[in-house]
């Protein structure tokens, strides 16, 4: 199901038509051993439009199957939790436990990627990630009185896995063909999210209900096993340096710099991420007491998301990333108004769609330009692994703070018209993400 929620591995930076002055001034790339080289981004234009070599490709395959797994069950282990509690603070408790185990794990991870090996870090995160849903099928019915461990699982296997799929997709990628495999990532994750889950629910309403939850659950235990196995056919990759363990700290300190704006933007686009992430598919459910009706959600929204990534990944273009990124941000904050009007399934599904078109205009520049400044020159591009370690704490300090004021809210009210106001809100923190990218610009 898409609801904004990651695909691809998410940043962002600047956008716009000083694309030719954000572009990196030295590309740093891997030949296919993994050595490092360097040629002049600023001086002779390399070709547009580069396509993707194989292990491009191997790596798409694993992002594909991680993104398949979780479709199939990642929605329903909230609703799982919520059949088994009808608590908004449990289900809030249990993602901000997650969010708070990745960025750790995340930052005490970033020494093996860095020194170590990578590729078996990106292994882990699919390994913990069977765990989780064995822990799942262990404990059964009562689950969600495991939540804090059942979290802070879910957030070691999402840590390590994106940690070395990020490092590894900057390896594998140049600026000529970020846009085209983020577009790739995307459409793979909107077409598992728009199969699995309505396979999910189809699953679940003609069974037994604990014996469907079960059945798929297992299913995305097989599909991790079956990511691991693939991502042994990507080739170990040369690590160098030592890894900066305050780096992070030391770049947000700085002030009037690229990063530290980058760092609030990532924050802001976090706390969107945060709630809406878990907190859509659960309204659907709420909403309709249907697990069909959440798949069918996901058929829907994830089809015009497949489309629209697809489109956005061919045909948005550095000079246009500005304008692109603005139609988005302004987008996601007004298909949130219909709810003020109803919370129904309709008016999920307004929202689900108009985020299944617009998303992709805001997060594409976002991840893409992110990773340009990460490589601009050569210094940058060996701190990769600490940079990407920064992208990705500023993101979950985000979806932390986010999480958390949503915990706070419903805590003290189950108001709706509360709860409207609390995602208009948090849905309206794009438009602080753009004015902050664009902030970086001139840092």
């Amino acid at each position: 199901m898409h609801t904004g929620s990651r695909h691809f591995p998410q940043q962002g930076v600047r956008a716009g038509d000083e694309a030719a002055s954000m572009l990196p001034k030295w590309t740093v790339f891997e030949d296919r051993h993994g050595h490092t080289g360097k040629g002049k981004g600023s001086g002779r234009a390399k070709p547009k439009g580069k396509p993707l070599d194989g292990q491009s490709r191997l790596l798409l395959a694993v992002n594909g199957l991680f993104a398949a797994g979780n479709a199939l069950s990642g929605t329903f282990v909230n609703v799982y939790l919520w059949k088994a509690r009808h608590d908004f603070t449990l289900i809030g408790w249990f993602t901000l436990i997650h969010y708070a185990a990745m960025a750790l794990t995340f930052w005490l991870a970033g020494k093996w990627v860095k020194e170590h090996n990578k590729m078996n870090c990106l292994r882990a995160g699919v390994a913990v990630s069977a765990l989780f849903y064995i822990l799942v099928l262990w404990f059964g019915e009562r689950a969600a009185d495991f939540f804090v461990l059942l979290g802070v699982v879910q957030g070691m296997a999402a840590g390590f896995f994106w940690l070395a799929f990020n490092v590894v997709y900057f390896e594998v990628t140049s600026p000529d063909n970020r846009d085209r495999f983020n577009g790739w990532a995307g459409l793979l994750g909107s077409g598992a999210g728009m199969a699995a889950p309505w396979i999910s629910g189809f699953l679940i309403v003609r069974m037994q209900a604990e014996t469907g939850y079960r059945l798929i659950f297992t299913i995305s235990l097989v599909v991790f096993l079956i990511g691991a196995a693939v991502s042994f056919f990507l080739k170990k990759r040369k690590t160098s340096g030592t890894y900066e363990w305050t780096l992070t700290w030391t770049c947000l300190r700085q002030k009037d710099t690229a990063w530290r704006k980058v760092g609030l933007a990532l924050m802001a686009q976090g706390m969107r991420e945060g709630v809406f992430g878990f907190m859509i598919g659960l309204l659907v459910y709420v909403h309709t007491g249907n697990e069909m009706k959440l798949g069918n959600f996901a058929l829907i929204s994830s089809a015009v998301a497949l489309v629209c990534f697809m489109l956005a990944g061919r045909l948005l273009k550095p000079q246009y990333r500005r304008k692109a990124m603005l139609i988005g941000v302004v987008m996601l904050v007004a298909i949130i108004l219909p709810f003020f009007w109803q919370v129904s399934f309709t008016t999920l599904l307004i929202f689900g769609i108009g985020a299944a078109l617009f998303y992709p205009l805001y997060g594409i520049p976002m991840t893409t330009i992110v990773f340009d400044l990460i490589g601009r020159d050569e210094e940058s591009a060996r701190r990769r692994e600490e940079y990407i370690v920064l992208r990705e704490l500023a993101l979950n300090a985000g979806r932390l703070l986010g999480t958390g004021i949503f915990i706070v809210v419903v805590s003290r009210t189950a108001s709706p018209a509360v709860l409207n106001i609390l995602l208009f809100a948090l849905g309206s923190t794009p438009l602080a993400a753009y004015y902050f990218m664009r902030k970086a610009e001139a840092a």
